[in-house]
């Protein structure tokens, strides 16, 4: 029986939402999964329903979501569902609630340079996980994203933020997480901080992370 993939596409046109939500589902069927791909929360209000799925992958950058909606995806992951998803699209999806940002493991709070920036992905040699094994450091250009962390998430990839204008440098240099994993009750929770528009998915890494990263995380 084919593993169900339910993908939630929204909020914010900025992150080209469709197109992400079009790859991932395309992802996602080559992988054998049979796949709904909707754009309203409302396919969020079925708590039962989303128990029987074996993945959840939200595309939704800030927006508002109920109560309701968010405990019945909090609820489903704890069941064994996965939750994997990118960029804004899931860990800047709803600012106003923190429960959806215990769930994912973090929130973007900048993007000190903006777009268009040069900067390594550093994969975690000591990463014990199928989703990195094998995997090189990579190049990208696009937003670097600055994210306030769980301490509980597995690391699986970083980047390094240089000096540059702004008070945060006071800190000096830092090294923050792109790729983690973390576990929610019995399901898994996989996000991967690239995929301001979906062309980072060009980047052969930058897309296999993210097919891994859906398998490993699925139910």
């Amino acid at each position: 029986m084919a593993k169900k993939a339910l993908i939630v596409k929204g909020g914010w046109d900025g992150h080209e939402p469709n197109e992400v939500g079009a790859l991932f589902a395309d992802i996602l069927t080559n992988e054998g999964f049979e796949v709904e791909v909707s754009d309203t929360l409302d396919s969020f209000n079925d708590a039962e329903a989303l128990k029987a799925l074996n993945l959840i992958v939200p595309v939704w950058t800030m927006g508002e979501i109920k109560g309701e909606q968010c405990s019945a995806v909090l609820a489903a992951v704890a069941s064994g569902v996965g939750i994997a998803g990118c960029h804004g699209g899931m860990c800047d999806s709803f600012r106003t609630n923190t429960e959806w940002q215990f769930l994912t493991g973090s929130q973007w709070v900048a993007h000190p340079f903006n777009d268009g920036v040069d900067y390594e992905v550093n994969i975690v040699k000591s990463g014990s996980s199928p989703i990195v094994e094998g995997m090189q450091d990579f190049m990208v250009k696009s937003e670097q994203y600055y994210l306030h962390v769980d301490p509980a998430v597995n690391v699986l990839a970083t980047t390094t933020f240089g000096i540059s204008e702004g008070e945060h440098s006071a800190n000096g240099v830092i090294t923050m997480p792109v790729v983690y994993t973390k576990k929610w009750g019995q399901g898994k929770v996989f996000y991967n901080a690239l995929g301001h528009h979906a062309d980072v998915f060009d980047i052969s890494e930058a897309k296999e992370l993210m097919r891994r990263g859906f398998l490993w995380a699925a139910k």
